[in-house]
């Protein structure tokens, strides 16, 4: 017979707590949830990722009056950005810097609020959004931006209210992120009464609907090219969900890889070359 996979102690204790809590003191409990769906794990650059940043000229970007980016820049030439997703850094996509700057850009990446070494303890999807126009606005519109997971529904929310660009690159996009908060709840134990008090506080707090963030409806209207790469090993953002994006997207064009996953499709050296190749083409053409 197959073991039965261990639930770590810290995981276990927390799902024992909202089950609890979601039955005698379900405000409290969307409270807690809200706010533990905010708050992002950071974890630690390895060493390829810092050799790649020890030769970039790092900066801030100030977002409002108490937030504080952390961004490096490299190269000369049309602005290429890279977005991170859900408890990244700019440093992960460092692998399409080399190529990118070799082929005539500037590359600016940078870590979202709550994020690496910028400020802040508490993120979502409005906050990444907020950063992604913020360092657009604070450099000057973006040729391309080649994004990350959370950080393709961060950009694509971006063009919609406004900021603009020639090219885009997305890996591993979620299509809807709302979808996230019921793997959210079914982790942590907490109820679907519990959640939708959660989401409404969130709705609240950001003036915004949850249907709002569909990157599938967005997609309909959007216009810039795109490349999306999704991997059908992927656990965290599905296969289908990036295919679902590229085919509701005018004209995308999509690309499977396999035995990648969430992240290591970040280091591939085919998934490098084409992204970086479809931003050139356009910078030829």
């Amino acid at each position: 017979m197959p073991q039965q996979q261990s639930v770590p102690a810290g995981l276990a204790l927390m799902r024992t707590a909202f089950g609890f809590l979601s039955r005698t003191a379900p405000d409290m409990a969307s409270r807690v949830a809200a706010d533990l769906f905010m708050k992002p794990r950071r974890f630690d650059a390895p060493g390829r990722e810092r050799e790649v940043l020890a030769g970039a000229t790092p900066f801030e970007i100030p977002l409002g009056t108490s937030t504080k980016i952390r961004a490096w820049k490299w190269g000369r030439g049309p602005l290429v950005m890279l977005v991170h997703g859900w408890e990244g850094r700019g440093s992960q996509l460092a692998p399409f810097v080399r190529p990118l700057v070799e082929s005539g850009h500037q590359v600016v990446a940078f870590d979202a609020p709550g994020h690496g070494a910028s400020s802040g303890s508490r993120s979502s999807l409005p906050h990444v959004a907020w950063a992604v126009r913020g360092v657009a606005d604070a450099l000057s519109q973006p040729h391309a931006i080649f994004a990350h997971s959370l950080g393709c529904a961060a950009t694509t929310l971006a063009l919609r209210d406004g900021m603009t660009a020639q090219r885009l690159v997305f890996i591993a996009p979620p299509l809807n992120p709302s979808d996230y908060v019921m793997r959210f709840g079914q982790i942590l134990n907490v109820s679907d009464a519990v959640l939708d008090r959660m989401k409404l506080r969130i709705e609240e707090r950001f003036l915004r609907k949850w249907s709002d963030y569909s990157l599938e409806e967005t997609a309909r209207e959007m216009t810039t090219p795109l490349l999306v790469v999704h991997d059908t090993e992927d656990s965290e953002t599905f296969h289908s969900e990036g295919e679902a994006l590229a085919d509701a997207w005018p004209g995308a064009r999509f690309v499977s890889t396999s035995g990648l996953g969430h992240r290591r499709i970040l280091r591939d050296y085919a998934v490098v070359a084409e992204a970086a190749g479809f931003i050139s083409a356009r910078v030829s053409s």
